[in-house]
């Protein structure tokens, strides 16, 4: 009997940060009308999920990662009947829909928290970590000091002193990000409820936010070593698990939807145990192991990117972990091209990438952009950006005396507000996002729109839009590619070839796809290892190449070939 995977193994999903996608009404931020007048872009481009960045009411302290409102729309973004219409055009043209629980924290502007600050015996008071300080007699005429010695993950201490309650309370993100407390079953509940509105309005599954630093087992202090302290008492807790078991249970059986977790701090291993076969807890997982390969201790501070520690880092993945979500951008990492392409082979890099996203065992999600080669943004000072994250590092590191040269490189480079740039659909002053050249974007447009656009790259044969294309819907009707295992055939620092391929009747051999590529600037030629295995390949056939010429390997060169392999 054929085996029949899952719709989320079988897709392609595109993510939509909805400020930047399109804006229908030249306000200067995008709205979900513009999202519903690009579905048939998407359709065109062969995806088949779309992941929507969070449209909730929301204050922004952290764009819309800082929830009010939960069953709302921002008005930034429309309306609760622009939502049940894109849902509905989404299921005309067959695309999922899944949207962002962003369920750690809340914004301090939701309902919940405005009670739950007001005295220590109101009824929202257990819906957050309240902790009264520890006072020091030597700090300033006995100052409250905060209840451990946590840090928050935008720098500084994780917890923030009201006045009102004289308690403090904890936030792993923004103060403006009070954390949800996951002890309380009425949490639990109010939650349940929540994914239970969006399931029945027709959406398919959730992105959910930082989901394994959710339970807080203990509030003793973190070691001191670390950066990051306090992390063994929230990250992928056992109790963890146990929510994650309960919402699929409670919820999510009722549905044919699927969860996808964004993980931080996690390994293999803690990701095999958040995606068990029996499909109790998650289906899959973000991890951030290969986009964080050449960082010294954390995501601001950088060694000179070296595409081995990215390439081995994915073999590894794909060795350990059943199914992957394979992705190289999204509304938090900076531009692909910018972070592991080529300045002197921009296109050629970019095409290499691809063609490595889209042949990985997984699934692969693809960005907003990405399609098109969009680069990192132009900032050239601190107004310039609106991320909360980078304007809380600037401060820091300019008291901490650190030239202003460096301060600017470290957010040019690592901002969050690098993936955020308006979409370039075509090369008008603003690039396509306002129809209005007079409109203002919220968040300044790169000037590369010019060049780097969707119009002029759907009519040119050989664009990065029309190689996404092309790999797209190879990857639809090449079942390998999509159901195949994967086995590492050859590498070396610079040159990696690996299989996908199906088990088929043993006297017929079995039917493979193989990806070659050069990942380095240089010219090469196939080391002699590779170039017996591919000359041992029965009927191979190029299925997709970045260069006309396979007979050697130029900078960035990569390849995607059928054969049959004799058993």
């Amino acid at each position: 009997m054929k085996h029949v995977i899952p719709w989320w193994q079988s897709k392609i999903a595109y993510q939509i940060y909805p400020r930047s996608f399109c804006d229908s009404n030249n306000d200067g931020i995008g709205d979900i009308p513009g999202i519903i007048s690009k579905l048939d872009y998407l359709v065109e481009l062969g995806v088949g999920i779309i992941w929507l960045s969070p449209v909730y009411r929301s204050p922004n302290e952290d764009m819309g990662y800082d929830i009010s409102g939960y069953r709302e729309i921002n008005p930034e973004y429309g309306t609760m009947e622009d939502m049940k219409t894109l849902i509905q055009e989404a299921k005309k043209r067959d695309l999922k829909l899944i949207m962002d629980l962003v369920v750690n924290h809340t914004s301090d502007q939701h309902p919940w928290f405005v009670e739950s600050r007001k005295s220590k015996d109101n009824p929202y008071r257990e819906f957050y970590i309240w902790q009264p300080g520890k006072t020091n007699p030597w700090n300033k005429g006995g100052k409250p000091l905060p209840p451990n010695n946590w840090s928050s993950f935008f720098t500084g201490s994780a917890w923030e002193y009201d006045r009102t309650s004289q308690e403090f309370y904890l936030h792993l993100f923004s103060k403006k990000q009070p954390d949800l407390n996951w002890h309380n079953p009425q949490v639990r509940s109010a939650v349940k409820d929540i994914m239970t509105f969006w399931l029945d309005l027709g959406i398919d599954g959730f992105r959910c936010d930082v989901i394994n630093i959710i339970y807080k087992s203990s509030l003793e202090n973190g070691k001191k070593r670390i950066s990051l302290k306090g992390q063994e008492w929230y990250n992928n807790q056992e109790g963890c698990h146990k929510i994650l078991q309960e919402l699929r249970q409670d919820v999510l059986s009722h549905y044919d939807c699927f969860m996808v977790g964004e993980t931080v701090l996690t390994t293999v291993d803690q990701a095999k145990a958040m995606c068990p076969s029996d499909g109790s807890e998650l289906d899959m997982v973000f991890t951030f192991e290969h986009v964080e390969c050449h960082q010294i201790n954390n995501k601001w501070f950088k060694t000179p990117f070296r595409p081995h520690l990215l390439m081995n880092t994915l073999i590894r993945w794909q060795q350990e972990l059943d199914w992957n979500t394979l992705y190289f951008e999204n509304h938090d990492q900076p531009r692909s091209t910018s972070h592991f392409g080529s300045k002197k082979y921009p296109v050629e890099s970019a095409k290499m990438l691809a063609l490595i996203l889209l042949t990985l065992r997984g699934t692969p999600f693809i960005y907003q952009g990405q399609e098109i080669g969009m680069t990192n943004g132009e900032f050239k000072s601190i107004s310039e950006f609106q991320d909360v994250e980078s304007h809380t590092v600037w401060a820091i590191s300019r008291k901490l005396k650190f030239p202003r040269w460096l301060r600017m490189k470290m957010l040019q480079t690592t901002s969050r507000d690098n993936a955020r740039t308006p979409m370039q659909w075509n090369d008008s002053p603003n690039g396509g996002f306002s129809s209005q050249s007079s409109t203002t974007p919220w968040l300044k447009i790169h000037s590369n729109c010019a060049t780097i656009n969707v119009a002029s790259q759907k009519e040119e044969a050989h664009s990065l839009l029309n190689w996404y294309k092309q790999l797209i819907q190879l990857r639809k009707i090449t079942p390998q590619l999509i159901g195949g295992t994967f086995t590492l055939l050859y590498q070396d620092k610079h040159i990696y070839a690996y299989k996908r391929s199906l088990s088929r009747l043993a006297d017929s051999g079995d039917k493979i796809a193989i990806v070659v590529l050069n990942y380095s600037s240089k010219s090469r030629s196939y080391p002699a290892p590779l170039a017996q295995i591919l000359k041992s390949l029965t009927n191979a056939k190029i299925l997709a190449s970045v260069y006309p010429d396979t007979t050697t390997l130029p900078p960035y060169g990569a390849f995607l070939l059928e054969a049959v392999e004799k058993v």
